[in-house]
């Protein structure tokens, strides 16, 4: 009878796992669709839910804390620490698109800029809608001298996100760039 009983649990577990998770996916779902037809002075609002979702596990709160963790590290300026955090985090769950994006932004921080494409590559095969890649993206094909490969990366973003901001001053400032390099 244990055994059953144990297995029930185990069963029950893993559903409220999927439940959850696929709440969130529906959470963010609309909160994409909101983010390009609502009115361009809520998509802040409507950005900040998004980065609390995808902050937050869909499952494990103990990786939600550890990503907090290594964001503080980051404030912190404790660059190498807040990488083995979110290595971490990615060892213990290669499915959560904002561990690697965590990740590759700090490896940009540190200049390590093809490894922080490698993880950027890995955000966007979990989460093709991540915005903030998408521009992390573009910084580090800027830094790479990749510069249209820069403006696809800001104009993917642009499509998810019309009102985002650094998308069109970067893209101005790599055509520029592009300019006066050709000069």
């Amino acid at each position: 009878m244990r055994y059953f009983s144990s297995i029930l649990m185990i069963l029950l577990l893993f559903n409220i796992s999927n439940i959850k998770a696929d709440e969130k996916n529906k959470q963010l779902d609309r909160l994409f669709n909101d983010l390009k037809f609502k009115d361009a002075s809520l998509s802040y609002e409507i950005e900040k839910k998004i980065w609390k979702l995808w902050s937050t596990h869909p499952n494990n709160d103990k990786l939600t804390v550890m990503l907090a963790k290594g964001s503080n590290l980051v404030n912190n300026n404790k660059l190498n620490e807040a990488i083995d955090v979110f290595s971490n985090v990615i060892d213990l769950d290669p499915n959560w698109a904002e561990a690697w994006n965590k990740r590759a932004t700090v490896l940009y921080m540190v200049g390590k800029f093809k490894k922080s494409q490698e993880d950027i590559d890995k955000v966007l095969e979990i989460e093709e809608r991540h915005f903030g890649a998408l521009a992390g993206q573009g910084l580090v094909n800027i830094q790479l001298e990749n510069y249209e490969k820069a403006i696809i990366s800001y104009k993917k973003a642009q499509q998810i996100y019309p009102s985002m901001q650094s998308p069109k001053i970067m893209i101005k400032q790599i055509e520029e760039l592009i300019k006066r390099e050709s000069i």
